[in-house]
């Protein structure tokens, strides 16, 4: 009687059977994209210790069944969705930023040389107040603007998306006189 509660308590601890794939590893599907194993929403087979102990209980994977894969489906589909608005969003800003010219005041000498220099910072405060928000890091210089001139400065908006803003430096009116 004491063996029959013993593989009874044993049968109980395993739960579950994992389903095996066609080489003998566990069929997974990725709930999240895993480097060197697959994407998200991929149907994977990995050694049973594997999904045991790391991928199930981290949450990257779970069972094969066509319940999840519709819910992966789904979850693709919207984020897919979120991408085509998100680069619909992105090309519309680099549009409004090629139109746009910004001036930007600085002390100079008379020769044209800025006692300082025009960076990212300065060209995003006067896009802030053409009503149009990026990071400083958008901004790509080749150098800092020193001279009293036009210049035209690449905007990398990310996604391979990038525009050029008309930039001119002009002295302040006190530099005028």
């Amino acid at each position: 009687m004491q063996v029959r509660n013993k593989r009874a308590r044993g049968a109980r601890r395993t739960g579950k059977r994992l389903p095996k794939g066609p080489n003998g590893g566990i069929q997974l599907l990725l709930v999240q994209s895993v480097d060197s194993l697959g994407k998200q929403g991929d149907v994977v087979e990995v050694k049973p210790g594997y999904a045991k102990n790391y991928l199930i209980p981290q949450g990257l994977a779970t069972i094969a069944t066509d319940y999840y894969r519709r819910v992966i489906e789904a979850h693709k589909a919207e984020l897919a969705e979120q991408q085509r608005q998100l680069l619909k969003d992105l090309h519309d800003l680099a549009a409004k930023i090629t139109e746009t010219t910004i001036t930007i005041a600085a002390n100079a000498n008379a020769d044209g040389q800025l006692y300082g220099s025009v960076g990212a910072d300065e060209i995003v405060h006067a896009l802030k107040s053409e009503g149009l928000h990026i990071g400083t890091d958008a901004v790509r210089l080749e150098g800092p603007l020193r001279e009293v001139a036009e210049y035209s400065v690449r905007i990398y908006l990310g996604h391979e998306i990038e525009s050029f803003l008309k930039v001119w430096v002009v002295p302040t009116a006190n530099n005028e006189e």
